[in-house]
């Protein structure tokens, strides 16, 4: 994700960071479940998944269809989204599906104040809990303007920042709980993706797991296609389907004749249910 959208100088310091090593802090509980009473049944997919910037055409789609990857992430709104979006329609969304492909949808929230990057929209202390619901109910509505059902997941893309700043992090522990808390109250699934040397290690590692997404998604480039030999955490954490991995950053690869430039992952989640 953060791959697209960072610098040259700050994607290479993230990568050098994701790749360290993670050892799970004590006091860890097991998941607790974030769906609701009435959340409809989710739809789960195992296998390899792509994210890109911008959603490529549907030529493309349809020419990387080849059984190498099953799923693409696709980023439906946020105002800290990087790239214009112009193929990434209720149409498009409901033909690829067609094509056989799943979709992850993504969003890119606010970010954390001791963040150091140039994204224009964040939470301070104060406005986390407003900002983070605000959030949620932009999403839901994103997602649902493209066809995405209630029961899909969405995740949140929370970018790399400093988790030993506590202030800062129980700020962002605040904005992700509203989040979650406000689009669980939508009938949407939340997810949650971040690095697993920082973003994702908050989340994993907080003692407190109310209103913690159900699903996270971790960023460690370390080029295993795996959910499990590699999970840096509590192993009783995020399990029947609710893990995926960004393992490599980057790709340039070519199907088909249509040359993108991506970031692989090994998924085994929730993927959005397509009206």
């Amino acid at each position: 994700m953060s791959s697209h959208r960072l610098p040259k100088r700050a994607r290479c310091i993230a990568w050098a960071t994701t790749g360290a090593a993670v050892v799970a802090g004590a006091g860890i509980v097991a998941q607790t479940s974030v769906a609701a009473p009435s959340m409809p049944a989710q739809k789960t997919y195992t296998g390899r998944a792509f994210d890109t910037c911008t959603a490529p055409s549907l030529a493309a789609m349809k020419a990387w269809k080849t059984g190498f990857y099953g799923a693409a992430a696709v980023y439906i709104g946020g105002k800290n989204r990087g790239c214009a979006q112009p193929n990434l329609t209720a149409p498009w969304v409901k033909s690829v599906s067609t094509a056989g492909w799943k979709l992850i949808p993504l969003y890119v929230g606010a970010q954390p104040p001791c963040q150091t990057s140039r994204n224009p929209e964040r939470f301070t202390a104060a406005t986390a809990a407003s900002v983070g619901a605000s959030n949620a109910r932009d999403a839901a509505a994103k997602a649902s303007a493209l066809g995405m059902k209630p029961g899909s997941p969405i995740y949140l893309n929370m970018e790399s920042y400093d988790i030993t700043n506590k202030p800062c992090n129980d700020a962002t522990l605040t904005y992700v709980r509203s989040f979650t808390k406000t689009l669980r109250a939508k009938a949407y699934r939340a997810g949650y993706y971040g690095f697993a040397s920082s973003s994702a290690k908050a989340i994993a590692t907080a003692t407190d797991r109310t209103d913690l997404p159900g699903i996270l998604w971790y960023a460690l480039w370390n080029k295993q296609n795996t959910t499990t030999a590699d999970w840096p955490w509590d192993p009783r954490l995020y399990t029947n389907h609710s893990r995926a991995h960004q393992y490599m950053g980057n790709s340039k690869e070519t199907r088909g004749g249509h040359t993108i430039t991506v970031d692989r992952n090994a998924w085994d989640a929730p993927v959005a249910i397509i009206g």
